[in-house]
């Protein structure tokens, strides 16, 4: 994979895995990384797949339909891939933290969906649902900070408030926010974001 790494203040410390937007590159998410936390090492990753010329972690057969079969090759592959990025970079392997906005957080959710003790917590920006009908692994205690848009075109309230359900009754410890301003990123989500991460990893410290 194509990825960017920035080694942090310590290789014990947190390393944010930063997944980008459909038509993104590994860079994309950096500087919002640093933003959340300062500290920490950081890993951008590229997405594999093209859509009209557009990078993208998993395909999909059209808007809001997501090609099962190829999200769980790249969600397995993604998961191989940090496991080997640890290895290489020398990070933390138990303390990845995932930060995505809508592709990227839609595969972040697929690791939590489908891969037990793959992140440590996560930042899932405009996320949908990234699959239904199976039973997810035991995410008691795992963080999830999940920012949402009350008009947003793409990801419907129905749907996050779905996705935050299915999370909680495996255990996770979600936080919803939400903001009016569609499907982007907003920077009321940003300092929320901020002074939830700063609050778990204070925590640990």
């Amino acid at each position: 994979m194509i990825d960017r790494f920035e080694q942090g203040s310590s290789a014990q410390g947190p390393t944010l895995l930063l997944l980008h937007g459909t038509g993104g590159t590994e860079t994309d998410l950096l500087e919002l990384g640093r933003s959340l936390a300062p500290d920490a090492s950081l890993l951008g990753v590229r997405g594999q797949e093209l859509e009209r010329g557009m990078t993208r972690f998993f395909k999909r057969l059209e808007e809001g339909v997501f090609d099962q079969e190829n999200l769980i090759y790249r969600t397995n592959e993604l998961h191989e891939y940090i496991d080997e990025a640890a290895e290489l970079y020398g990070f933390d392997r138990s303390n990845v933290w995932a930060v995505g906005y809508s592709n990227g957080a839609n595969i972040a959710g697929s690791l939590l969906f489908h891969h037990q003790g793959s992140l440590k917590g996560a930042i899932l920006f405009h996320p949908m649902v990234p699959r239904r009908g199976i039973d997810l692994p035991d995410l008691t205690g795992v963080p999830v900070f999940i920012g949402a848009g009350s008009n947003d075109p793409l990801c419907s309230p129905t749907e996050t408030r779905e996705l935050a359900s299915l999370l909680q009754h495996s255990g996770a410890n979600v936080e919803l926010f939400w903001g009016h301003e569609g499907h982007r990123v907003t920077s009321d989500e940003i300092t929320v974001a901020i002074d939830w991460l700063t609050g778990h990893l204070d925590t640990e410290s």
